[in-house]
């Protein structure tokens, strides 16, 4: 949970009139009934004693871990376990299946066991890639070797990696982008979302005419265009195909594109949570092609004129425009 859906959660609750059930509550916010259930509950309140401050404090204190990862321990089990989730992962399984392989294979020994919830937090705490690349040593003695780098892109011709990113940009130095695609019903239809790490200020585009490589690149062109060309060093995506025209929109703008590894959201974290901010206003399973330019436009200020807290209560927009006026500032002088 971030703040800001625990900020929305606080204001659902305390809306006049008939109390909202969980599920529509879990609806607006973007996440499951049950994450708001034990939202609710959490550091022993209630709906009515909910406070966002109180909530996010228990759940900080809640994740301090100061013990050492089981997946990271130098014991002769724990280099075991290592090696059999790593060959889990390497296969794109999920932590459910990596977990219920280790109960079937190894049953009556629980030392070699893990719950898929202590694989995400591995995952999620370390990253994944860093996880990985943390059991490299033990899977070379075991026979396996890594993947070659770059290997993970070969369907996407000449993709950069995010690893090869500048560093500026996970510094967050104003002007790197992450963008993504939120998709309609049976993905038929498609709106490109393209978000600033610094600022938070969000574009979205919409893909009328459909979502290959060559439309995205085009309509992604034209929105980058709209702004200052000092806002673009950067722009971020997953491994989506329709970005595999990722050379004519850089061809456009100037602009580099880098990619995400595999199954990696957390490396784009503010475009997949400004994605589920918006599903407040574009719900999974509908047409999105039936959404006019006018309420794209709506929506948009609607996510711009959002106060964050990270931005000490500044909306995104008011960052952007401040962003503006320092270049011009600078420009004068």
């Amino acid at each position: 949970m971030t703040v800001d859906q625990r900020v929305m959660i606080a204001g659902l609750v305390a809306l006049p009139g008939p109390p909202l059930g969980v599920r529509a509550i879990a609806r607006q916010v973007g996440v499951s009934a049950t994450t708001v259930s034990r939202e609710l509950r959490r550091d022993g309140a209630t709906r009515a004693s909910y406070r966002v401050f109180s909530a996010q404090l228990d759940a900080d204190v809640k994740r301090r871990r100061p013990k050492v990862f089981r997946l990271l321990a130098t014991t002769p089990v724990g280099a075991h376990l290592r090696r059999e989730v790593a060959q889990g992962l390497r296969k794109n399984w999920s932590p459910q299946q990596v977990s219920g392989r280790l109960k079937r294979e190894h049953p009556g020994r629980p030392e070699l066991h893990m719950s898929h919830t202590a694989i995400y937090r591995s995952i999620y705490v370390l990253g994944r890639q860093r996880l990985l690349t943390e059991i490299d040593h033990p899977l070379r003695r075991a026979g396996q070797g890594p993947r070659k780098r770059g290997a993970a892109y070969s369907r996407i011709k000449d993709a950069v990696s995010i690893h090869d990113r500048p560093a500026e940009a996970d510094a967050r130095v104003p002007g790197h982008w992450e963008g993504d695609l939120i998709k309609g019903k049976n993905n038929a239809s498609a709106i490109a979302t393209l978000v600033e790490r610094a600022t938070r200020f969000t574009l979205l585009v919409p893909l009328p005419a459909g979502f290959k490589s060559v439309v995205v690149a085009d309509a992604l062109a034209g929105a980058v265009t709209a702004l200052p060309a000092h806002l673009w060093a950067s722009l971020t995506w997953d491994r989506g195909l329709e970005m595999a025209a990722h050379a004519r929109f850089t061809v456009a703008t100037g602009v580099q594109v880098y990619f995400a590894d595999p199954h990696a959201p957390w490396q784009r974290p503010t475009n997949e949570n400004t994605n589920g901010l918006l599903r407040q206003y574009l719900p999974k399973g509908s047409d999105l092609n039936t959404v006019t330019p006018e309420r794209l436009t709506e929506i948009q200020h609607l996510i711009n004129s959002r106060p964050r807290q990270v931005l000490q209560f500044a909306t995104p927009a008011e960052a952007l425009d401040e962003l503006i006026a320092r270049a011009g500032d600078a420009t004068t002088q």
